[in-house]
């Protein structure tokens, strides 16, 4: 790829949900050139994902804010590069990006670099989890967000935490209540986290609209109960729970939507350096606080970027991020699992660990008899985090049952299945073969 086939910009913003979006208003807004690239077909994000046709009931919250800024970002002149998929950074400091609408690799050479990509979502596997029929909750609620109604048949909810009372409470509003929401935890139990909550009234008044959704769906709210196996029968899905006493009960669906909580979508980006481009990440990618921290901290991470670029302009910082953090700590403390043991020391050996590799329990216990494996011989002997998704969705739960094997040993955090490098996302042979078109300069 030569020199002239590679655009230029003062910042690069990955991501077109609310952080990065509100990033490169602020950038744009600050005399900065500004490129905006977005995986999807539309800017959004996950909250402000676009329904298809006709306006869906569950992605009303927040329109006004997010017309304001789509406004402003044309305003500005940013035009996005939308299904453009982020790639990474090279060692000459281009950005690559897989261009998915022209099957080609494009490249970016920015002298900033803002992440947006938002948060993943946390599931525990559990005997069964990857059969068919089974789905993240986050993921049903892209369906409804997108198309407007939930797919045919009974769905079951369970997990842990406030995104799976907003998941029923949505369904209930569509007409189509779940048979059950299975909660690890017992908000009700926890009065006190439930009066710091009156600190937030936004928060607040979001959450009892929920919940008045569910009540009035009759909504059963098993709360201080875990979803603990799924199996196949009579061409449905049986679901087997355990409450804080110990008692188990089956109920039957044709859909179960699990979540176990989110985290930053870091996976795969090296730790910034001090050389161009100067990387900055924003929003749930940097930290998980949900909706109403994403525009404050895209903003924030503008600011940074144009006192790194603009010397003497001090990035000045908002409290917002910080009231946030505080909130998200309480919706902690209302949702923390009633049964505090260790809900994958018990998992039976049969238990799918890494779905794209089929590689179970059993096999990752009994690699870790033989010796004190690193994580490296684990991931390349045993073939854990080597499927499709590099252990985007398995490498926790590998490295937590790792951790738990080794008392007194390296605690998860320090432990990494694969390190980080670029790129973040696989490209296909394809667009890699594919003939650049010159680009100006």
């Amino acid at each position: 790829m030569t020199e002239r086939q590679v655009s230029r910009c003062d910042v690069l913003v990955i991501g077109g949900g609310a952080a990065g979006v509100a990033a490169a208003v602020e950038l744009a807004g600050a005399g900065l050139s500004v490129e905006l690239a977005e995986q999807r077909a539309a800017l959004g994000g996950a909250y402000h994902r676009q329904p298809a046709g006709r306006a869906s009931k569950v992605h009303a919250r927040g329109r006004r804010q997010w017309s304001r800024l789509v406004d402003a970002l044309e305003r500005n002149g940013v035009a996005p590069r939308l299904r453009h998929v982020f790639l990474g950074v090279d060692s000459n400091g281009l950005a690559m990006l897989d261009d998915r609408a022209g099957s080609r690799v494009v490249a970016v050479r920015p002298r900033a670099l803002v992440i947006a990509v938002g948060a993943v979502e946390r599931v525990l596997p559990r005997p069964g989890w990857q059969l068919p029929g089974i789905m993240t909750a986050g993921g049903l609620q892209m369906i409804l967000k997108e198309g407007g109604s939930p797919p045919p048949g009974d769905i079951l909810i369970a997990g842990n935490g406030p995104l799976t009372v907003a998941l029923a409470s949505d369904l209930a509003r569509l007409g189509r209540p779940p048979v059950a929401l299975v909660e690890a935890g017992d908000p009700f139990a926890r009065p006190a986290a439930a009066m710091r909550l009156a600190s937030h009234p936004g928060l607040a008044v979001e959450a009892a609209g929920h919940l008045a959704h569910v009540l009035a769906g009759r909504v059963p709210w098993l709360r201080g109960t875990r979803l603990t196996a799924i199996e196949p029968r009579d061409g449905r899905l049986a679901a087997t729970l355990r409450d804080r006493r110990g008692n188990a009960r089956t109920i039957a669906a044709d859909i179960v939507a699990l979540h176990d909580g989110i985290r930053p979508n870091d996976f795969g980006l090296p730790a910034a350096s001090g050389d161009e481009p100067v990387v900055i990440r924003a929003g749930d990618c940097r930290e998980a606080l949900g909706i109403r921290a994403a525009v404050a901290d895209g903003r924030h991470a503008a600011r940074q970027v144009i006192a790194r670029l603009a010397p003497g302009r001090p990035a000045r910082v908002d409290g917002t991020v910080a009231r946030q953090r505080g909130a998200q700590s309480i919706l902690g403390d209302l949702f923390r699992p009633v049964d505090g043991a260790d809900p994958l020391a018990a998992l039976p050996d049969e238990t799918v660990l890494c779905r794209c590799e089929g590689r179970t329990a059993g096999e990752l216990r009994a690699m870790l008899a033989e010796g004190d494996l690193s994580p490296r011989e684990i991931r390349l002997n045993g073939r854990f985090g080597m499927g499709l998704c590099q252990g985007r969705f398995c490498a926790d739960n590998v490295l937590h049952l790792v951790a738990a094997s080794r008392p007194g040993g390296p605690v998860e955090p320090a432990l990494r299945l694969g390190r980080d490098r670029w790129p973040a996302r696989p490209v296909s042979i394809a667009a890699l073969a594919a003939d650049d078109e010159p680009r100006g300069s």
